[in-house]
């Protein structure tokens, strides 16, 4: 009988790629795989090739919202969804990558007796692993420090996505009609876009294009049509394909703070800016992420309290003129990609369920 497990993540692009990253080892290894996110939401439209089942999710948020009240009989509703699921797929094991939706299936895989493994990707672990950790039979992490909020955590790194390893520099080029006549930034804001960044970005285009070739990734409905015609300058709302491509042209990148944006990085060796989320519209996991980074030397980091068009360009200034020691740190990381280990880890957990 082949071995089974199930996938879970969701809520942004950060909580589904890891996922992701792990598939085709996954299916090398013999391994069944479905996927369980939340109904509506962005892994539903990430997850392409796999069985996709959605539950009902809500989240505790920390501001007062009458959605405060409502959501836990979503969460509810949801764990009874999921144990259903469950009992219907029997999978031998349940990988968690975190959100809210993940809370109601590790609980539900716990009851049945499934073992369940979590890996948090961030410096700080997020609320909704927090509640899921007591449920789990491993814990894994992305950074040292964060063992320092989950001791019994193993430090294993980040899946990274093997496909974003084979971009072709003359391929993202031609894609954006760009040439080599200058260097090539490209802005990421995450899946959702930058509202702060893309507006800087914006004000800043004449002295950005003068020194660069822009390749903008705005996010979801927040393209200009009126800048379509900039020389120098791409927007996109996001890409998929041609992400590698476009990443493997770039010589510099401008980018939020998330744990998989930053190891990315590094695997590419991509000399970076990183803007990490202010504290005003997260928990600060971004701006721990971005110190970690910057204190190995990985790193430069401009505070998004402290971004205008002259903050930009100026640390933009000095990453170009130290971009070859951020790549020789880079160059230096013994951070290592960890799916087949993983997928190793896997099996050895699995063994002797009841399935």
């Amino acid at each position: 009988m082949s071995r089974r497990i199930v996938l879970t993540g969701g809520g942004t692009a950060g909580h589904v790629n890891p996922n992701l990253a792990l598939v085709d080892s996954l299916r090398q290894a013999g391994w069944e795989i479905s996927y369980i996110g939340s109904q509506g939401g962005i892994e539903q439209e990430l997850v392409k090739d796999l069985p996709f089942y959605g539950i009902s999710s809500g989240k505790l948020r920390r501001y007062f919202d009458w959605r405060n009240f409502t959501d836990p009989f979503k969460v509810l509703l949801g764990l009874g969804q999921a144990y259903a699921i469950l009992g219907q797929l029997q999978p031998q094991l349940v990988f968690s990558k975190g959100g809210f939706v993940t809370v109601p299936v590790v609980v539900a895989a716990w009851w049945r007796g499934i073992p369940v493994v979590i890996h948090e990707s961030d410096y700080s672990p997020g609320l909704a692993n927090k509640l899921a950790v007591p449920f789990a039979k491993e814990v894994w992490v992305t950074f040292p420090e964060t063992r320092q909020y989950i001791p019994r955590a193993k430090v294993v790194g980040l899946p990274i996505r093997s496909d974003l390893l084979m971009g072709d520099r003359q391929r993202g080029l031609d894609f954006c009609c760009f040439d080599s006549s200058k260097p090539v930034l490209l802005v990421m804001g995450g899946s959702s876009g930058a509202q702060r960044i893309n507006q800087v970005i914006w004000q800043g285009l004449p002295s950005l294009t003068d020194r660069y070739q822009v390749i903008h990734l705005c996010g979801k409905g927040n393209t200009k049509p009126e800048l379509e015609n900039v020389p120098y300058y791409r927007q996109f709302a996001y890409l998929t394909t041609e992400l590698k491509d476009c990443l493997a042209a770039a010589d510099v990148v401008v980018s939020r703070a998330g744990a998989n944006s930053l190891f990315e990085l590094l695997a590419l060796q991509k000399p970076h800016l990183l803007i990490p989320l202010s504290t005003k519209a997260s928990r600060g996991d971004q701006i721990l992420n971005a110190r970690s980074f910057a204190q190995a030397g990985y790193s430069a980091v401009l505070p998004e309290e402290e971004l205008t068009v002259a903050s930009l360009l100026a640390a933009l200034d000095r990453l170009w003129q130290d971009k070859d020691m951020y790549i020789q740190n880079m160059q230096k990381s013994s951070v290592q990609n960890p799916i087949e280990w993983m997928v190793a880890q896997f099996s050895n957990i699995s063994r002797g369920d009841k399935f």
